[in-house]
């Protein structure tokens, strides 16, 4: 009856020690996936900084491009009917492309 005794105060042991490793376990994966969660927050906000970025640096091209002196009237002329030019061709090409 010893014999069964010890085994089974071993087997006690053994599952008492495997719940407190799964329970150390599955409060380490509960950490990383609040860490990957706040990453993934971290980096939507990064990438909608970077967007804001594009657009703001496309939006100053664009104002450069227009931008007017007093000696570059008929050039800036010239750039707005080009930009008009290749937004007509654009729309052309898009509209041929929905048929």
């Amino acid at each position: 009856m010893a014999a069964n005794e010890k085994t089974i105060t071993l087997f006690t042991t053994r599952a008492r020690q495997m719940i407190l490793q799964f329970k150390q376990m599955k409060k380490e994966n509960e950490e990383l996936y609040a860490m990957v969660d706040e990453r993934d927050v971290k980096i939507r906000q990064l990438e909608a900084m970077v967007q804001q970025g594009q657009r703001d640096y496309n939006s100053l091209k664009m104002a450069k491009m227009l931008e007017v002196t007093d000696g570059d009237l008929e050039r800036a002329k010239k750039r707005v009917a080009g930009l008009i030019r290749d937004v007509n061709k654009c729309i052309m090409l898009l509209s041929g492309s929905q048929d």
